[in-house]
């Protein structure tokens, strides 16, 4: 089905997701530490990457960033970190989806069939413009009259998702599946945290709060 990257640095804990998810049909390439998993997936066409974030020689945070630098390859960051700055790190640099230690291997499957499915039907480059604001999703970039803004990945992520849905009302819980992944452990509170960005960032007023249920956009410009 697709080329799986798992990178964790228990052999047992490796074998293990390795093994189910040939099971059920994927292909999987095991990497031990930071730099194995970088050299593999530059060599490999990979698909999905299974991503532990406590690994030898470079962290798991180090090994998505250069991912990014490359391609927007989907990555299930798989951890025993619960900490809410940990995960904000990790969608910060622009990490799909976030499970904690222990877990399923059925429900870490059927994370990662939902993420295959959202990386099929990902958009190709679209530009949004409010105003004096240009936004390029594809590029991850931002700029207005007075020039660039520095945002993150996952904030335009969150903004491209209520654009794509603009006029309509979107419950948190609607907005962290979306953006953070089904099944996501984040809080509903971490949403308030990214649209509060959004409108400082990029002086947005089109983001209205219902309040009570969630955000809405509504394009008056």
């Amino acid at each position: 089905m697709a080329t799986l990257l798992i990178v964790e640095d228990d052999k047992d804990t490796n074998e293990a997701v390795c093994d189910y998810l040939q099971e059920v049909g994927h292909h999987t390439i095991s990497a031990l530490d930071g730099e194995e998993a970088i050299r593999l997936f530059s060599c490999h066409k990979i698909e999905l990457v299974v991503l532990d974030i406590m690994l030898p020689k470079i962290s798991g945070l180090v090994v998505l960033n250069t991912i990014r630098k490359k391609d927007q390859t989907p990555v299930l960051m798989l951890t025993a970190m619960e900490d809410e700055y940990t995960q904000i790190a990790s969608f910060d640099g622009l990490a799909d989806d976030y499970i904690t230690k222990p877990f399923s291997l059925v429900i870490l499957g059927k994370r990662i069939e939902a993420l295959l499915r959202r990386s099929c039907r990902k958009e190709n480059a679209a530009i949004w413009n409010y105003g004096t604001l240009k936004v390029n999703f594809s590029a991850y970039s931002a700029q207005d009259s007075r020039g660039v803004i520095e945002i993150t990945a996952k904030e335009l992520e969150l903004l491209r998702f209520m654009v794509e849905h603009r006029g309509l009302v979107l419950t948190r819980t609607q907005i962290l599946d979306a953006v953070w992944g089904e099944s996501s452990y984040v809080i509903d509170r971490l949403v308030d945290t990214y649209v509060k960005n959004l409108r400082k960032k990029l002086s947005l007023d089109c983001i209205k709060t219902i309040k009570g249920v969630g955000y809405k956009l509504e394009e008056e410009k």
